[in-house]
């Protein structure tokens, strides 16, 4: 699906997602320390020595240097104080700047191509259906919406 105003076109493309749950019979904060004692925080310099096309340091962070990284994490759980239950909930987005990097040179999600912005993300409420609770469901409805009213807006 494609649609177009004077200055943006937005395309909607459906594509399947495979969903992993691991469950740990663990206790979570056990599960967080062994976790992030494994893999460790991403080194900010192997993303400096990228920037600058250190060809050396890149070769060598990738034969010895670890093979995902934690790039941030974000603790949903205190959001949920606003109601009085904070919850253990983490996010982390773990990864490899080298295995990014071989990815994105061909492919890069968000970028400038012919000169012209890009924008590119999944839509939120087709990862948040795979829950089947119409609430959270409809709360992926409202991010669908505002975040491409947002993104249209700064295309525009």
């Amino acid at each position: 699906m494609t649609q177009t105003t004077a200055q943006a076109s937005v395309t909607s493309q459906t594509i399947a997602v495979e969903h992993i749950r691991i469950s740990s019979g663990r206790p979570f904060a056990e599960v967080r320390r062994k976790l992030e004692s494994t893999v460790p925080k991403l080194d900010a310099g192997i993303a400096e020595a990228l920037g600058s096309g250190d060809q050396k340091r890149a070769n060598d962070y990738e034969q010895t240097g670890p093979k995902l990284s934690i790039f941030g994490k974000r603790d949903h759980g205190a959001l949920l104080q606003i109601v009085g239950s904070r919850r253990n909930a983490l996010q982390y987005e773990i990864g490899n700047p080298l295995t990014a990097s071989k990815m994105t040179r061909h492919q890069l999600p968000a970028a400038l191509e012919q000169g012209r912005g890009i924008f590119e993300y999944d839509k939120p409420s087709s990862f948040f259906g795979q829950y089947g609770d119409e609430r959270v469901t409809e709360v992926g409805r409202y991010l669908d919406d505002t975040l491409e009213a947002v993104l249209r807006n700064a295309a525009e």
